[in-house]
């Protein structure tokens, strides 16, 4: 066995500095989250190149004494606790003591401080844990934190970046959720030169939702304000009509800090159930109130999880606070209907009693007394000497020919079916002989029924071409956009929107044509030839989503995500009338391709039945 050592300060510094310094981000919350806890009203962030190689936070905040400064950057110091039954009422966000050792041990850190009693301020720096300059200079109330060259002395580290785009992103998404937690202190960031956010800190919780998460939502959110058991629960929720295809707008606070709580999640969830679409999901900004001392924030250095000591009573809570708004939201709507109803009743009745100009009787007698037989025959028979030219507002609103005979044909958007037989069995040449068979017609408006070589085929027409629509994609998706007829708008939030503008070369590389609008939203102008128009604006959401969430870059696998949310909403829907002809056509495809046979979720296209089977379950052998 190894002789067992005593590791050195500086190695132990490194291994210490893992646990809560993984990334910028992680960084850039714990200075924030120490301005916060400082007083501050005004805090600044700015960052270039992801917050690898510059990162500055600046506060208006109490500041820190000369005495202090150097005993704050040592590991486990800290003016938030003295004793341990200070765990068991913590309101503060930062009491570990861990942040500004760890920072220091990998980073090279300039603290400018000045409390209130000092005409001066203080210059402490530190690299990689070492001392190197402690001066008198002069500078505002508050405390200036300057980190440069993260991961200087951990060349390792630096391996496991993402690009600079995605490490912006994600300290993006720290200040929404800590501007949204703290309405009453004003955020800005600056993302390599530019202003990407600004809240008044006016106290006012719609307005930092308005910066953070754009004017849809806060113009159409749901005021909660509720109390049960002890449990405060207020902000805002969504309408069950503006539900989001992903979870990304939910956030939640305790007690003003973030929280991942799978309570809180659930109840949410709960209380909109029969009221939005499955796989939709309500958005939110919740802050939860309880007694620090029904709460354990001691669970992990980056204080995001929490146990709470009464789970059922947090979940109750939340539950019936957004339950109780939504009921008041249907009753307001219903009453707005039944006003809406008096008043068309109203005017019926008006107009049912009112007296006409000149009784029906009269005006026939009127004409057939002045009107002779060679004007009624001139006035009605078509031989009109001169005729009012139409203009462009006397000609009625008709369908292309296309539609017209798409509605004649009566069913879906499949006519893209017949597209798809012409281009992909092009593109995809079989090697074995073709397939030939007979169409046999349609059960439950889903199953395709063919008979070929003494079997019976049953092919799921969406899942054969949701299949045969994701290799389209894969193989040709920049070369086939279609320009919309009318630009859709996407309103995203903060994060969000960065994230879709950071990778926006890339998404049109794949057939869109998506640009800047200003305000956090796009301006979607064209999309690939098999979306459907009326489904973009959710993709555009679930896009920005999976680039915040799970795809950080735009990696292989969110390549073969995106060709398959776009395959799913553009192939034919189950349930949908179909015509024979692009039947036959996707029959055609599933049976001599043999790459048809999933699709993209893993589920068969088709199943067959054998004529033994056939004559065996009617006893016929």
């Amino acid at each position: 066995m190894a002789k067992i050592n005593v590791l050195d300060k500086s190695v132990a510094e490194l291994i210490a500095a893992g646990e809560v310094v993984d990334r910028p981000s992680a960084v850039i919350k714990e200075l924030v989250e120490n301005s916060i806890d400082s007083g501050a009203d005004a805090i600044t962030v700015e960052i270039k190149n992801g917050g690898r190689t510059f990162m500055r936070v600046t506060d208006n905040g109490c500041g820190i004494d000369k005495d202090d400064i150097k005993i704050a950057f040592l590991r486990h110091a800290t003016s938030k606790i003295k004793t341990g039954e200070d765990l068991d009422s913590i309101n503060t966000l930062g009491f570990r003591g861990e942040a500004l050792a760890s920072i220091c041990a990998v980073a090279k850190v300039k603290a400018i401080t000045r409390t209130a009693g000092n005409e001066f301020g203080y210059c402490y720096e530190i690299a990689g844990g070492e001392e190197v300059s402690f001066e008198e200079i002069g500078c505002a109330l508050g405390t200036t934190f300057v980190v440069e060259d993260l991961f200087f002395n951990t060349p390792a580290r630096l391996k496991f970046m993402k690009k600079d785009n995605t490490e912006s992103n994600v300290v993006a998404g720290i200040i929404d959720r800590i501007a949204l937690s703290h309405p009453e202190i004003s955020f800005k960031l600056i993302r390599d030169g530019k202003q990407v956010i600004n809240t008044p800190g006016d106290k006012l919780l719609k307005s930092a939702c308005f910066e953070i998460l754009g004017s849809e939502f806060t113009n159409t959110a749901l005021e909660v304000n509720y109390q049960l058991d002890g449990v405060n629960v207020s902000g805002f929720v969504s309408k069950p009509t503006a539900a989001k295809k992903t979870r990304g707008w939910q956030y939640f606070f305790l007690n003003g800090r973030y929280i991942q709580t799978k309570t809180a999640m659930a109840a949410l969830e709960q209380a909109y159930k029969n009221r939005i679409m499955v796989g939709m999901h309500p958005a939110c900004v919740l802050n939860i109130e309880i007694n620090p001392s029904f709460v354990d924030v001691n669970v992990h250095p980056s204080k995001i999880e929490v146990r709470f000591s009464d789970e059922q009573t947090v979940f109750r809570g939340v539950y019936y606070a957004v339950m109780s708004t939504l009921d008041v939201d249907v009753s307001r709507v219903e009453f707005k209907k039944d006003v809406a109803k008096e008043t068309e009743k109203e005017t019926f009745e008006q107009q049912k009693f009112s007296i006409p100009e000149k009784p029906l009787q009269q005006k026939k007698q009127e004409f057939f007394v002045n009107t002779s037989a060679s004007e009624f025959k001139k006035e009605y028979s078509g031989q009109k000497t001169k005729e009012k030219p139409l203009s462009a507002f006397d000609i009625p609103f008709t369908p292309t020919p296309k539609v017209a005979e798409e509605k004649k044909i009566e069913y879906n958007p499949a006519p893209k079916v017949e597209e798809v037989k012409e281009k992909v069995v092009e593109e995809i040449q079989p090697e074995k002989p073709h397939i030939s068979f007979k169409y046999v017609g349609e059960v439950f408006s889903t199953y395709i029924l063919v008979e070929c070589e003494e079997k019976m085929i049953i092919i799921d027409k969406h899942a054969a071409h949701e299949r045969i629509i994701f290799e389209r994609l894969k193989e040709n998706a920049q070369h086939n956009p279609q320009l919309l007829l009318m630009p859709v708008r996407v309103s995203l939030s903060a994060q969000q929107y960065e994230a879709v503008i950071s990778n926006v070369d890339e998404i049109n590389s794949l057939g869109f044509e998506i640009e800047d609008y200003g305000l956090k939203t796009v301006l979607v102008r064209s999309v690939p030839m098999e979306l459907d128009k009326e489904n973009v604006a959710q993709l555009i959401e679930e896009i920005a989503g999976k680039l915040c969430e799970k795809f950080t870059d735009f990696s292989p696998e969110f390549l073969e995500w995106l060709y398959h949310s776009v395959a799913c909403r553009a192939a034919i829907k189950a349930g949908n009338k179909s015509g024979e002809k692009e039947l036959t056509a996707l029959a055609d495809i599933v049976l001599n391709d043999d790459r048809i046979r999933y699709c993209p979720h893993g589920r068969p296209t088709a199943a067959e039945m054998t004529l033994n089977e056939f004559k065996k379950r009617f006893s016929r052998i």
